[in-house]
């Protein structure tokens, strides 16, 4: 039945063997990740996912292996986790396994997966011209070896393009005299910049031993002591700066709520009655709420309650009331503000931290001061400076010569270094040259010899490859003709088949000789047209793969199912999977197909924990009513 998980199989076989490139019917344009998230049951555990397993045996250079591919994937947070593995005779293979996506398109391309794994209802759209080139025109390309051939020519070209090393030995000799003449030039440099480095050595010499003398001179002179006054002076402006800020940030809080600091009793004071006259107000409005209450609590009392107690709960809780008005009572109302509470306490906040700046203020202010007469009687011990002006201009110019001279080593020095970098670097250019010298006399006549050959065998090659197309491209128009004929109750409908070898177009002829649209077929025809040409392809390919058809009939009549029962289906392939429901492949059909048929199965879907179990036998038979 619909819904049973027969597209399901066919697409869970193409999911198990191309993984993301798989072409499943129910993906759309959903991402890879959430096609596999969904592809989870809804009555299973995310994390623990689901699995795909598929065995299948091919002949590998002539001997029969068998292959299990099993692809596992599980929800991990936003993300899907998804693993592969794949065991050839039983044994796990790490390579293969890694290797998947390459190895399965030597086995099956997805370009031609096609031909092989269908569903009937939308194969009639090959009947288009443009959707059978692409078809006819991966076919080709992939089963029958024409792209074997075009790889070979197109690896041979770049193999030619390689051998172009060749010219770039012929200019070797050349080559060997440019950097000859660089490499003595480089030489020359070297030693001339060694000279210049020597004689800038012995003036840096000369000058620092000039510079040491002065030195020595402009110490006995207290020539330190003057040096370090303008640093004490420096350090006296910026203790006198450091001093007037500090004053300044004194009377900026001065200037503040500081003051108050003297009426500390009195604020506390006024807090305190601001505190009890917001408590007083409170108070006041609960006794209102209060007579209301009770107001409403005599009149909610039954009318069976006697008077006198009516009237004794009426005297308890006037008596209540009172007693809380009395609470009330101020001894002295001033009418503060009601949020007075809050600003008293923010004031305290505010007093407490500039109290506490003020006194970190105070004590800078005393350190401050101590610098500061400290750097007056260190100014006054330093001696004057017309004593040692002359000593101090000496030294400078001195200090300026020895920086100048080292400047003059280090660039000489470096001047060298790239020199001689620069020579080793040739000479190693001018050894690697000869040597290819030696050997590029061999390898031009090698090189020569290759290309020639490969000329011969691209020219080679593009004559097999056309000549191989058009043998394949014949025997396809013949094989497809003969498939459709077969197929056909209209045995006259198409006369002739032709095809494209530029542009791998289908072109059909009637029996008047004229060209036929496949647009004027009907959608039965079309998708007998269809399925000729995956049949056709097939059979010139020789390849003994399974075919799997979802919906096999679609939408043909009685008669054409027929001939699909009786002339495709037990030859469209060694193994050959139905996937029908149950208005296709009926009881008539089945006995029909019977003699081909190994084994039959029905899908029976749960609907309360939306599974699939497959039960032996067909839909109608015991074994499956006895199933369901």
């Amino acid at each position: 039945m619909n819904g049973c998980g027969k597209t399901t199989l066919l697409d869970a076989i193409q999911l198990v063997l191309y993984g993301p490139r798989a072409r499943c019917s129910g993906r759309g344009n959903r991402s890879y990740d959430t096609y596999l998230r969904e592809s989870i049951n809804r009555a299973a555990d995310p994390q623990r996912g689901a699995e795909l397993r598929l065995e299948f045996s091919i002949t590998v250079e002539g001997r029969p292996r068998t292959y299990e591919v099993a692809r596992t994937w599980f929800a991990k947070g936003k993300q899907v986790r998804e693993s592969l593995a794949v065991t050839v005779d039983g044994k796990y293979d790490d390579t293969i396994s890694e290797t998947w996506a390459e190895h399965v398109e030597e086995i099956l391309p997805l370009e031609v997966a096609s031909l092989f794994f269908f569903d009937g209802e939308k194969v009639e759209q090959l009947a288009d011209p443009e959707r059978a080139a692409d078809v006819i025109e991966a076919a080709v390309q992939s089963l029958l070896g024409v792209r074997a051939v075009e790889q070979l020519r197109t690896d041979l070209l770049a193999l030619q393009r390689r051998q172009r090393l060749s010219q770039e030995d012929q200019g070797i000799l050349e080559q060997i005299r440019d950097l000859k003449v660089k490499s003595q030039a480089a030489a020359q440099e070297v030693s001339d910049q060694s000279q210049l480095l020597a004689q800038a050595t012995s003036h840096l010499d000369v000058a620092q031993a000039q510079l040491a003398k002065i030195e020595r001179d402009f110490e006995r002179a207290g020539g330190r002591l003057y040096e370090e006054r303008r640093g004490l002076e420096a350090a006296k402006e910026a203790t006198a700066e450091r001093l007037a800020q500090t004053q300044k940030d004194l009377r900026g809080l001065a200037e503040g709520p500081l003051p108050l600091l003297l009426l500390r009793g009195e604020l506390a004071a006024l807090q305190e009655q601001s505190v009890r006259e917001q408590e007083a107000a409170e108070a006041r409005q609960v006794i209102g709420v209060l007579e209301r209450r009770d107001a409403w609590l005599v009149d909610q009392l039954p009318d069976g309650v006697p008077a006198a107690d009516r009237t004794a709960l009426k005297r308890k809780l006037t008596a209540d009331r009172k007693k809380r008005a009395a609470a009330t009572e101020l001894a002295l109302d001033l009418s503060l503000p009601p949020d007075l509470p809050q600003k008293l306490a923010a004031l305290d906040e505010v007093l407490e931290t500039d109290a506490a700046r003020a006194a970190e203020l105070l004590r800078s202010a005393d350190k401050t001061v101590h610098e500061l007469q400290q750097a007056e009687r260190q100014l006054a011990a330093v001696p004057d400076e017309q004593q040692i002006k002359t000593l101090i201009e000496d030294r400078q110019q001195a200090s300026e010569a020895v920086i100048v001279a080292r400047a003059a080593v280090e660039q000489h020095r470096e001047l060298v270094a790239e020199a001689r970098s620069r020579h080793e670097r040739l000479e190693a250019d001018l050894e690697r040259a000869r040597q290819k010298m030696v050997r590029t006399f061999v390898r031009e006549e090698e090189l020569q010899r290759v290309v020639a050959y490969a000329d011969k065998a691209r020219t080679t090659l593009d004559r097999f490859g056309e000549a191989l197309l058009r043998k394949h491209i014949s025997s396809l128009e013949v094989a497809v003709l003969r498939s459709f004929q077969t197929l056909m109750r209209k045995s006259g409908l198409i006369k002739d088949l032709r095809i494209d070898t530029n542009k791998f177009t289908l072109a059909l002829t009637n029996r008047d000789e004229e060209p036929l649209d496949p647009a004027r077929l009907s959608a039965g025809e079309r998708q007998l047209l269809a399925i000729s040409l995956l049949w056709g392809l097939a059979k010139v390919a020789g390849n003994r793969l399974p075919t799997v058809i979802d919906t096999p009939l679609g939408r043909l009549d009685s008669r054409h199912r027929e001939h699909l029962v009786d002339r495709y289906f037990p030859h469209a392939g060694r193994q050959v999977l139905l996937l029908s429901t149950d208005e296709e492949i009926d009881e008539h059909l089945l006995q029909r197909l019977r003699p081909s048929i190994a084994h039959s199965y029905v899908l029976v879907h749960d609907d309360t924990t939306f599974t699939t179990r497959v039960a032996e036998g067909y839909w109608w038979t015991e074994g499956a009513l006895h199933a369901v």
